[in-house]
């Protein structure tokens, strides 16, 4: 007659699991530091934030060259010696409108300084362009298509935006939601000083 042993099996786990679960939970670990140095890694080398309208204040204009409405070619760094403005806009932009005139009389002040203006059209169309220049006045390059380019170069936001550029080619004062021919003159009387505005 054979004999069974009826005692109940142990809860204990057998030899060499608790060893599995501490080198599974030691590769977790390992694992996650990896995920972690590498993370670091790449904020570390992905350069920074900063939006390109701030990075750009000191340092040299982006170039571009554009056609005008009139059909002429513009190229910013032909205008090296010269105060240069370089507006952003639409003529559907309520500021944009508020704003021009401003342009106008500070254009007509500086009609015999080194001074150039020119506007780059954002999303609006040449005819619209032509019809507000010829409604509200305005004697300056307007380049009226946009590639895109240009506004990821200088980190606009909106408009309108202007950046004025220093005849040594450096951008000097930045200025968001209009500007005023005061306040575009005071930048040029102080020589280039750096200059950031926002609004009239």
């Amino acid at each position: 007659m054979s004999v069974t042993d009826e005692r109940p099996a142990s809860d204990e786990p057998a030899p060499g699991a608790p060893r599995r679960r501490s080198r599974a939970a030691r590769n977790g670990a390992i694992a996650v530091g990896v995920v972690l140095v590498a993370l670091i890694a790449l904020l570390a080398t992905r350069g920074t934030d900063e939006p390109a309208s701030t990075r750009i204040m000191g340092q040299a204009a982006p170039d571009f060259t554009g056609q005008t409405l009139d059909g002429a070619s513009f190229r910013l760094s032909a205008h090296r010696g010269e105060w240069v403005l370089v507006n952003f806009f639409a003529t559907w932009c309520v500021p944009c409108r508020i704003e021009h005139p401003e342009l106008d009389r500070f254009v007509k002040a500086h009609v015999d300084d080194p001074v150039q203006v020119v506007s780059i059209a954002w999303d609006d169309q040449p005819a619209k362009l032509r019809e507000f220049f010829a409604e509200e006045g305005g004697d300056w390059p307007v380049i009226p298509a946009d590639t895109g380019t240009t506004g990821l170069d200088y980190g606009i936001t909106g408009v309108p935006e202007t950046y004025i550029v220093a005849p040594s080619g450096q951008v000097v004062a930045r200025f968001e939601d209009g500007v005023t021919a005061d306040g575009l003159d005071a930048v040029i009387e102080k020589g280039g000083g750096m200059a950031v505005a926002s609004g009239p």
